[in-house]
């Protein structure tokens, strides 16, 4: 592709983007999936360049007020460039920029006025919810790939992979973690498509390990979505035993089916309702409102609404109270979100708790001990953890594991 036409497929991509309708990363994949013909140092490009944008979206927009617009945040993202040989209007290529546009440009250009908030990348009404203001800089950064070995030694894995030019380094926590800060792409490594390993965060794996599955043990994995700690399970589990996923978005779920077969994981069930109440794990990945990940979906901030957010928090009481049924007598109920908001983690067991004595929480830092065998103990309390990228370098995660009263 020329030059001027990566910058149109940018401009045709954000254009969905900033509908606020769907996932960025689904719309690239949509996009691309719909033009095979895009060699790969075109699709990085115009991946890399749409993130890019994203991530300075709130600035970027407010330079122009409400002339902001797809083909103008890209120009000002590009100001360095030759715009005229961008933007030249050629087949393919954007439409020349109109004299009103080179107008509104000039002036984003020194434009300075900005809020706190915008500086930051954070929407007004959620920059209130951050006290500390690195986190909300560290959640604008790009992240590392994170992934973990699968029925092999990390060791095994990472050799594999520097076979292949790529290289990887243990990750700090987990035992079967390995991380690049370089972006690569594993789809086409056939340590990938062999299924010896899988992409998952590094806060991910650990929270894979801290449920403590067992093979004897009756395990549910609700909310699994695409089954990404189902699998985890399953592969820790060595195939022995039975992990039982569900999730409302049956799509959503029936994708486990596709990433098991490449991974060899043969222990995970589908099950469409949830009628039994003798679960020794009922892990509940709550839906949430994804602050924990904005570094791999800087998009995610603009599809939150107060209104989104309140009805989330309420969603998560309902699931806790459901999962605190299925759980048997001397079980574990196990809540997970991805969000760093307090309303959606320590709030929430708390008020679960003032309703529920049957119920106590584990206390985390043992169970971090003795799972994990390390001396370090990255959190300040031993009621529940916060993963941040601040504290474990990983993506924002909260996890409480809760025990139920032996009747």
């Amino acid at each position: 592709m020329k030059e001027a036409s990566r910058v149109q497929a940018v401009i045709d991509v954000l254009e969905e983007v900033m509908k606020d309708l769907l996932p960025a990363d689904v719309l690239l994949e949509k996009y691309f999936k719909a033009r095979r013909y895009i060699g790969a140092k075109d699709r990085r490009f115009i991946g890399d360049t749409v993130w890019g944008i994203i991530r300075q979206r709130i600035r970027l927009s407010k330079a122009f007020g409400q002339n902001a617009s797809p083909r103008l945040l890209t120009a000002l993202y590009l100001k360095n460039q030759d715009l005229e040989l961008l933007f030249n209007g050629e087949e393919y290529a954007p439409a020349v920029l109109s004299e009103d546009e080179k107008k509104a440009l000039a002036i984003a250009k020194t434009f300075e006025a900005y809020d706190e908030a915008d500086l930051y990348e954070c929407p007004k009404w959620l920059f209130s919810k951050f006290s500390d203001k690195k986190l909300l800089e560290a959640l604008n950064e790009t992240a590392p790939v994170d992934v973990r070995a699968n029925f092999i030694s990390r060791e095994q894995a990472k050799d594999r992979l520097r076979k292949e030019g790529l290289f990887f380094s243990p990750t700090p926590f987990s035992p079967i973690g390995l991380r690049s800060t370089e972006r690569v792409n594993l789809k086409n490594a056939m340590t990938f498509q062999d299924g010896d390993i899988e992409v998952m965060d590094e806060a991910s794996q650990v929270i894979s390990l801290l449920c403590n599955a067992k093979a004897h043990h009756k395990i549910m994995d609700y909310c699994a979505g695409a089954g990404g700690k189902a699998l985890a399970l399953g592969a820790l589990m060595h195939n022995d035993g039975v992990v039982f996923a569900h999730d409302i978005n049956q799509e959503r779920l029936s994708r486990i089916k596709k990433r098991a077969e490449r991974l060899g994981v043969l222990n995970i069930k589908l099950k469409n309702t949830v009628e039994d109440s003798d679960y020794d794990r009922f892990i509940l990945d709550a839906p949430c409102s994804g602050s924990g990940v904005w570094r791999r979906a800087p998009d995610a901030k603009f599809r939150l609404s107060p209104q989104k957010l309140e009805d989330i928090v309420k969603t998560q009481q309902e699931l806790l109270e459901f999962g605190a049924k299925h759980t048997k007598s001397g079980g574990r109920l196990i809540y997970i979100t991805c969000s760093v908001f307090n309303e959606e983690n320590e709030k929430q067991i708390e008020a679960f708790l003032q309703k529920h004595p049957e119920f106590f929480p584990l206390n985390h830092k043992e169970l971090w001990q003795k799972t994990l065998d390390l001396p370090v103990y990255p959190f300040e309390g031993e009621k529940w953890l916060h993963f941040s990228p601040l504290t474990t370098k990983t993506d924002g995660f909260f996890f409480c594991a809760l025990g139920k009263q032996k009747d």
